[in-house]
């Protein structure tokens, strides 16, 4: 599908459907389940084939009934009295723009959102989510397919500090935190402290714990809740943008390319002047 025109009006819609989705997540408290479609609408993309991606292809039947996405219908759902009010935003904008507002309404860092993304009806195949189930090699071969870093692993997983795992979505049953409502840095504290009763740790969880790269980060992220905030929003924007180019981003890069040409030649040519000065100089001396 074509990309929309991100001019002045489609930004006026994406910040009148920003206060709409606070208010329908303060009301609902559906944070966790917001963040968890936008992480799995745009958890899908593949570097290498430039398939899958933050598009709105979750919307469709075909993908929102992968075992990964189950219960996932109750967040499109709530999704689409907003898209009603704000038809011209895509679905793929409205899903990344729930998650990052669903970070923020629950205390967590303010993350940049470029408005922009096409919608496609093009589900990628099953199976290329992350499974709790597995360990450290598993979660490096999905997010690396992804195009992302060890850094930006860690960083997400401390999303698992918003909300709870429930048994007939995806096995397992309770919360990570004692907050599950509040986004901070307790996910990575409770990690540290081991088996904690009533509370939950995924294999995966455990798995950040076992590898020395991973553990480093949370080692960092417990005791330094702004360096988390900080990298989290680095990387939530970096997943919610793959395979996506915002318009003007390459014309902007062509024109700083060229601004920096142009000062390189200019000192070039100034050093040349210089130059040919002080030969002159040095003859009319002789």
């Amino acid at each position: 599908m074509a990309a929309p025109v991100v001019d002045a009006d489609y930004r006026k819609e994406i910040e009148k459907a920003r206060r709409d989705l606070r208010a329908l997540i303060a009301s609902k408290n559906c944070a966790p389940i917001m963040l968890r479609l936008a992480w799995h609408d745009a958890g899908t993309y593949d570097v290498t084939t430039k398939t899958g991606g933050p598009n709105g292809s979750i919307r469709h039947e075909d993908e929102y009934t992968h075992g990964a996405n189950a219960g996932l219908k109750i967040a499109i759902d709530l999704c689409e009295p907003v898209k009603s009010k704000h038809p011209r935003i895509t679905y793929a904008d409205l899903y990344q723009l729930a998650g990052v507002v669903a970070v923020e309404v629950t205390g967590g860092p303010t993350i940049e959102f470029v408005p922009g993304r096409r919608d496609s009806s093009v589900c990628p195949r099953e199976g290329r989510l992350p499974d709790a189930k597995k360990g450290a090699p598993h979660l490096r071969d999905v997010f690396c397919r992804m195009g992302l870093t060890d850094k930006d692993i860690v960083a997400l997983s401390g999303g698992h500090t918003l909300g709870k795992a429930h048994p007939e979505r995806s096995g397992f049953d309770g919360a990570w935190t004692s907050e599950p409502l509040k986004f901070d840095n307790s996910y990575f504290i409770e990690l540290l402290k081991g088996e904690t009763e009533g509370l939950l740790k995924l294999p995966s969880d455990k798995a950040l714990l076992g590898d020395p790269e991973f553990r480093r980060y949370v080692e960092l992220y417990a005791k330094d809740e702004d360096a988390f905030f900080k990298d989290y929003a680095e990387s939530h924007k970096k997943l919610s943008e793959l395979g996506f180019t915002p318009r003007g981003s390459t014309a902007k890069s062509v024109a700083d390319s060229t601004i920096l040409a142009q000062g390189a030649f200019g000192v070039a040519v100034a050093a040349a002047v210089v130059i040919l000065s002080y030969f002159y100089e040095a003859t009319r001396r002789k």
